[in-house]
């Protein structure tokens, strides 16, 4: 077994060493607040994706499980045994940089064999461990080249064989892909999502791309200024976003946003977005009778694939394309509507059907009534999930 329990985890700095203008971070007289209230159940053999912005916490969090950080107040357990006050070296734990951090004058093979060496392992057991982790991750041949001679992605890969080597009970990962190319980072990616399969171990991984959250993470833990926003599976963050910030995050392109005030007709609930009404879906109007929401300004958000060009035009917003955006399989249109810029993705299907959206031509267009957002404007919160 190998489960992590962070328990009201907080990391805080004398107020001199993280800037209060950098960071909307929290500041006492204590000093500054990098790691508020952290508090997280992590499974045996799960993968956990911290992402957020820079300066959000999510690398300083991934550090105090390592031991490279003090934990200033809190409770670390790895398998149920408190870490706070144990050696890095004594939590059976491996961590891959994002700078690979390879001795540059050994060789591939001396530096998966490095960490087992220091563990005292007879050498018939170290070239056995170390063919098979060559082996899971397809750097056999590279065995005895040294780093400078491979090429990024192959650093990479030597680097979480270096860490895998003597199967560690947790694996850190600190933005491990963010030195590659995009070609590069897709391809390590789906190494990554085969290398979990193949090895018994818990994953930490730490990301600002939110692409690779989504893609690699069991479940996505999405943090802001120290604090955590929402925890969840990717599918239901994207499809449940808990407030503003994670509807704003999670998604590319953007989720839209717009004015609008919240209808309600007994328990069922539309909104009014300029002069046009729409209604919410019967699950939706659910949720919120639920939470007993009443009539109130909202933001609305709706996501650029969920906004359609079809309806009855008395009842659609109207705008003019800006920017046409050839992706390949759609076309990313930003159109100006309603006084702001809405992005809208139109599958490139409809473009033979003689629809024009040639920048400065007109367009209307409305939402599906399943995948409009209402967020309260002055906390931020998901009205459909928060009281």
């Amino acid at each position: 077994m190998s489960t992590v329990n962070l328990k009201h985890i907080e990391k805080v700095y004398p107020a001199g060493k993280k800037s209060k203008k950098k960071h909307n971070l929290k500041v006492t007289d204590e000093g500054v607040f990098a790691v508020q209230d952290f508090n997280l159940d992590i499974d045996d053999q799960e993968f956990i994706v911290l992402v957020g912005p820079s300066g959000c916490g999510k690398s300083t969090t991934l550090r105090m499980v390592a031991g490279l950080e003090e934990i200033t107040r809190g409770d670390l357990f790895i398998d149920g045994k408190r870490m706070n006050d144990v050696a890095p070296n004594e939590r059976d734990i491996a961590m891959v940089f994002q700078s690979y951090a390879l001795y540059p004058h050994m060789t591939v093979r001396q530096n998966l064999e490095f960490p087992l060496k220091m563990r005292k392992m007879d050498q018939a057991s170290i070239d056995k461990k170390v063919n098979e982790t060559a082996e899971i991750l397809d750097i056999t041949q590279f065995l005895d080249r040294k780093p400078k001679a491979l090429s990024g992605g192959q650093r990479q890969r030597v680097a979480i064989g270096r860490a895998i080597v003597r199967e560690p009970k947790v694996l850190l990962m600190d933005e491990p892909l963010s030195n590659l190319d995009a070609k590069l980072r897709n391809q390590m990616r789906a190494e990554i999502i085969k290398l979990r399969k193949r090895i018994k171990t818990t994953f930490i991984y730490v990301t600002h791309d939110q692409t690779e959250a989504m893609t690699l993470g069991d479940r996505i833990v999405i943090m802001k200024d120290g604090v955590i926003q929402q925890v969840g599976r990717p599918q239901e963050v994207y499809d449940n976003p808990y407030n503003l910030f994670v509807a704003g995050f999670i998604g590319v392109p953007a989720m839209n946003q717009y004015n609008g005030k919240l209808l309600c007709d007994k328990e069922t609930y539309s909104v009014q977005v300029g002069d046009v009404i729409m209604p919410l879906s019967k699950e939706k109007s659910a949720n919120l009778a639920r939470n007993h929401v009443t009539e109130q300004d909202v933001i609305v958000g709706v996501r650029p694939e969920h906004i359609t060009l079809e309806g009855d035009p008395a009842k659609m917003i109207h705008g003019t394309v800006d920017v046409s955006e050839m992706m390949g399989s759609a076309i990313h249109l930003h159109v100006n509507a309603l006084g702001k810029d809405s992005v809208i993705i139109v599958p490139t299907i409809d473009l033979q059907a003689g629809n024009d959206y040639s920048m400065g031509s007109d367009i209307q267009f409305t939402f599906s009534s399943h995948a409009i957002h209402v967020f309260d404007p002055v906390s931020t919160l998901n009205l459909e999930y928060n009281k």
